[in-house]
């Protein structure tokens, strides 16, 4: 599966912004979805994740919980990453990740990944 993320750009802080990342393939509902997010000098760290199918699990850093909101649309073999009150420490460039069987938490449990997108928060 090859995936493509877009819709970052320039936010102040306390406001709202969406990313979405597009799959290619048919089979894309079978397939695990997560974001992650890697600024300057640090590692890529998880963000959120959703089941496969109806995404009827979805999972969240303690970080961004409350704030942000994963779904997923089948019909159009889309991810999207809504978010919500955000900070300056969310400026980062944002990943999509695909992978089979359950959500993971670690970068390297994810098989397959979309160019990234950057965010930026001023504060």
């Amino acid at each position: 599966v090859q995936l493509q993320a877009s819709g970052g750009g320039l936010v102040q802080a306390g406001g709202s912004l969406s990313v979405s990342c597009a799959a290619s393939g048919r089979t894309f509902s079978s397939y695990v979805a997560g974001w992650f997010r890697q600024a300057p000098g640090k590692d890529r760290e998880f963000v959120a994740g959703i089941s496969w199918w109806s995404g009827s699990n979805t999972y969240y850093a303690d970080s961004v919980k409350g704030r942000f909101t994963i779904s997923r649309d089948n019909g159009k073999n889309t991810v999207y990453l809504q978010m919500n009150s955000l900070k300056a420490e969310d400026t980062a460039v944002y990943y999509c990740a695909a992978r089979r069987g359950a959500v993971g938490f670690g970068a390297n449990e994810y098989a397959y990944w979309g160019q990234g997108t950057l965010v930026t928060v001023s504060s």
